[in-house]
């Protein structure tokens, strides 16, 4: 049992549990690989040819709130609860979220990151994802069976999510620590942002940390908790106050989460407009920027 509440598993762990036929209403596997556009890949596609036995493909995009014009806000109770009872998950579901990146995470720690915002505590990533699956070389399939639905019971804790006013409230009250996930270039607004007539910068007062410094750059496993203390500290962020997250969409901040949880601080909030919203909404003078930044109209 003490596996369903660690927030990483080894990939020898779950190979073992997938050889000795383990997957099923008590464990499911979820690919759910999410790419920007401009990294050109299609994770659907690639899910039909190869996958963790047993996994099922959780589509970020697709359990997300479709009435927004923001990407993949986080959908509703009920959509949550519906879309993974459909993937045979159900309250007492062990969930292992895993993608294929190249870095060995990119979007599996937004997925633990919603389960848990939905109530689901027993939820873990893949150590080092897909990557180093096949590293260590572990058996993938292209075979899929749907799994037969179950009943999930979504409970929402809205305190972990915080809007645009919030967090432009914060620049004034300096009640909480603004965290970053994004590349140092979009962070400083020397890169151009991976979406459309979106400039780089950041909010006011954040601070950086680049997703990747999370993992090892060789492996993608993530870093052993006393290194990530110091990767915290380094970048300034005091770990005894709180903090929220962004990024580009809220998807690689939960990277931030993760790594905050492993270090004993569970419960990190998430700005879900993240820069995409910030920069549609906010003054000129609220975007920083070595750039040319957002211009009056």
């Amino acid at each position: 049992m003490a596996a369903q509440t660690r927030a990483l598993v080894a990939a020898r762990w779950l190979a073992d549990a997938v050889k000795n036929k383990r997957v099923g209403p008590n464990l499911r596997i979820l690919d759910s690989s999410w790419y920007l556009p401009i990294m050109q890949r299609n994770p659907k596609a690639e899910f039909k040819q190869t996958h963790i036995p047993g996994a099922s493909f959780f589509d970020i995009d697709d359990c997300s709130d479709k009435s927004s014009e923001f990407d993949h806000m986080l959908p509703t109770e009920g959509e949550f609860a519906d879309y993974v009872g459909n993937l045979g998950i159900g309250n007492n579901t062990h969930v292992v979220v895993y993608d294929t990146s190249d870095f060995g995470s990119f979007s599996a720690p937004r997925v633990w990151w919603m389960f848990r915002v939905f109530g689901h505590n027993s939820v873990s990533v893949l150590d080092g994802g897909f990557k180093n699956w096949l590293n260590e070389g572990h058996p993938v399939t292209k075979q899929y069976s749907k799994p037969e639905r179950a009943d999930f019971k979504a409970t929402f804790d809205k305190s972990w999510v915080k809007t645009y006013e919030d967090v432009l409230n914060n620049i004034k009250t300096k009640e909480f620590q603004l965290v970053d996930a994004r590349v140092s270039g979009r962070f400083r607004g020397v890169e151009p942002e991976t979406r459309e007539n979106i400039e780089p910068g950041h909010i006011p007062g954040s601070i950086n940390m680049p997703f990747p410094i999370f993992m090892d750059s060789t492996s993608g496993l993530e870093l052993p908790v006393e290194e990530l203390k110091k990767v915290f500290q380094q970048a300034g962020v005091d770990m005894q106050k709180p903090f929220w997250i962004t990024c580009g969409s809220g998807v690689t901040a939960c990277h931030i989460a993760l790594a905050a949880h492993l270090c004993g601080h569970p419960g990190v909030c998430l700005y879900d407009g993240s820069w995409g919203e910030w920069f549609v909404k906010a003054a000129p003078e609220h975007v920083i920027s070595e750039g040319k930044g957002k211009q009056p109209r």
